[in-house]
């Protein structure tokens, strides 16, 4: 019902190619989260896919069906943006109604969409008030029902939590996961924040300078990236990038993730000093200064009392280590 396609899809403006040639399938009822940094593209994607933007060359398929030259309002999808976008004159109720009511439908059939989404965002006792007298949270939360009223075949969400304060972006995660599973449908979600992508993803679609670098389960990509700015790129904190050869390997660069670096006052591999601590209560992330290695990244879990300025040594855990060569593509 909400499979996607993208066929070579590339976007130019002027001579500037910004999207350089994607090439995706979205499996229907898929959660698939378009990730990387600011200026990779991921928003210009999702606004093509929206029909925001035209595609300079390509297509786009939603249900087999080709969209290239379908209106936005006729492409049966829903989109979640940044910005809460809602009107400041009108009740939740109508906010969420709205897109119904332009469309002609029944007062009844507006009422029983507007109450069941209420329902599954927990927004009944909010439904009189106006986006004034609400939280970010809730704002964006209307915002989320005011897409779910239409039953799209396919919902897009721009960076959706990026205005919430650390604690509401959690919640409101859980809550998105949550209706993903309720309603079944497909989801593609834009981020910059690696652990949205990770913790919301079927399927996350990892993205720079305008093209896909990998695509696939969150651990997949974890656990087998295809080359260093993927490896860099997910996982928190971010891999340790080792020089291979000072190390006695033959690849170019060795990549270990914090919590398989082992650290002792005694002995190891690699004798650095501490630069600092961060106790987080659950964990504790130690930074090494290495010799010839620069800053490492050493996660412990539970509480520990390393001291900055204290001669430490690290070693990594080769057997869980990846190995890349000069042009940073990962070593099997």
């Amino acid at each position: 019902m909400g499979a996607l396609t993208l066929t070579n899809v590339t976007k130019s403006f002027g001579a500037t190619e910004v999207i350089k040639g994607v090439d995706l399938h979205v499996n229907d009822g898929e959660f698939c989260v378009f990730v990387g940094p600011s200026g990779c593209g991921k928003s210009t994607l999702l606004r093509m896919i929206a029909g925001l933007e035209d595609c300079t060359r390509g297509e786009i398929q939603i249900d087999g069906k080709r969209v290239n030259e379908v209106a936005p309002a006729k492409r049966e999808l829903a989109m979640v943006f940044q910005s809460y976008a809602l009107y400041p004159h009108l009740t939740v109720r109508d906010n969420m109604g709205l897109a119904l009511k332009q469309a002609g439908f029944s007062k009844a059939d507006i009422g029983r969409a507007t109450d069941r989404a209420a329902d599954m965002l927990a927004l009944e006792p909010l439904l009189q008030r106006r986006p004034s007298e609400l939280s970010g949270d809730q704002r964006q939360r209307v915002a989320i029902g005011r897409a779910i009223v239409r039953t799209p075949k396919l919902f897009l969400f721009d960076e959706p939590l990026s205005n919430l304060d650390a604690a509401l972006r959690v919640a409101t995660r859980i809550e998105i996961a949550r209706l993903h599973r309720e309603l079944g449908a497909t989801m593609v979600y834009v981020t910059h924040d690696q652990i949205e992508a990770m913790t919301l993803a079927d399927r996350i679609v990892v993205l720079r300078a305008g093209k896909v670098e990998q695509n696939g389960a969150p651990m997949e990509l974890y656990n087998d990236p295809a080359n260093t700015f993927v490896a860099g790129f997910i996982g928190s904190p971010q891999m340790n990038f080792l020089k291979a050869g000072a190390l006695g390997m033959r690849s170019d660069t060795m990549g270990v993730r914090p919590e398989h670096l082992t650290i002792s006052r005694e002995h190891g591999q690699m004798a650095g000093t501490v630069s600092h601590v961060e106790k987080l209560g659950g964990e504790t992330l130690v930074y090494v200064n290495v010799a010839d290695q620069g800053l490492l990244t050493v996660r412990l879990f539970g509480e520990h009392n390393f001291m900055v300025d204290e001669t430490v040594h690290v070693t990594p855990d080769a057997s869980r280590a990846f190995h890349f060569d000069a042009a940073g593509l990962r070593l099997r």
